[in-house]
């Protein structure tokens, strides 16, 4: 079942006189339950993508689906409500709050889900998720007080505190070192494959974009080579294995 679909998007700025087309004619369709990298060098039009995939931007033209609903002209707080709701957003420089435990970061986007969730729920949710990542034991530190890598399995458990049915990681590990960056690849992978929730990982890097089981290239706007919806490039499967931190997405009691 198709979570998204894009058909003939279009995404073009105007900076005073000038005009500078970014997307060019976007088709795309993404399955539920995939795990794909939208790959694309500086400038591809990656980024632009990614924000109107992730309902932070709207198109210029062409048309949207996110779960068989069209939100190409929603407003702004029509996409910011579904945003809330539906899309979890890991970034690559953590973007945590200073002086502001684990736990009340990862709780933060309770405040405005339109999910109604109590306090109680809220921090019972959260200590859950943290326990998942590994960070059982943080829950009262400060960002300044965790490793790079802890910073980002906080940063996971806040995207998913909503129950999104659909996760972003923008080059998620471009501030960690290589070890790091593999358990924390070996997550999302876990995420995918035990609780089937849709990722995109955004990315410039071949290395993390093996770590999917299809790869999204984009050129100058453009899906490479001017082909549409399924456009990819399936990786072996020697790609996925089972990582150390298999336990840590159990089934059971899911947040």
């Amino acid at each position: 079942m198709e979570l998204i679909r894009l058909q003939d998007i279009h995404k073009t700025y105007h900076l005073g006189e000038v005009v500078l087309p970014v997307l060019n004619g976007i088709s795309l369709a993404i399955e539920r339950g995939e795990m794909a990298a939208l790959m694309g060098a500086s400038g591809s039009g990656k980024t632009t993508l990614m924000n109107i995939l992730g309902c932070l931007d709207r198109p210029t033209s062409g048309r949207y689906w996110l779960e068989e609903r069209e939100i190409s002209r929603l407003s702004a707080d029509e996409r910011a409500l579904l945003r809330n709701g539906k899309i979890g957003f890991v970034f690559q420089d953590f973007n945590l709050l200073a002086r502001t435990s684990a736990l009340e970061n990862v709780m933060m986007p309770l405040l405005y889900s339109p999910q109604g969730i109590s306090n109680r729920e809220g921090r019972e949710r959260a200590t859950a998720l943290l326990e998942r990542v590994g960070l059982g034991d943080r829950v009262g530190h400060e960002p300044s007080q965790l490793s790079g890598g802890e910073q980002q399995r906080v940063a996971i458990a806040r995207a998913l505190i909503n129950r999104p049915s659909l996760l972003f990681a923008d080059e998620p590990t471009g501030n960690l070192d290589s070890r790091t960056s593999k358990e924390l690849l070996r997550m999302f992978q876990q995420l995918n494959e035990a609780e089937g929730l849709t990722i995109i990982l955004v990315t410039h890097d071949t290395e993390v974009a093996r770590h999917a089981c299809r790869t999204i290239r984009i050129r100058d706007g453009l899906i490479e080579d001017g082909t549409a919806a399924h456009d990819v490039e399936r990786q072996g499967s020697d790609a996925r294995g089972p990582g150390e931190e298999s336990r840590w997405l159990a089934k059971e009691n899911r947040p």
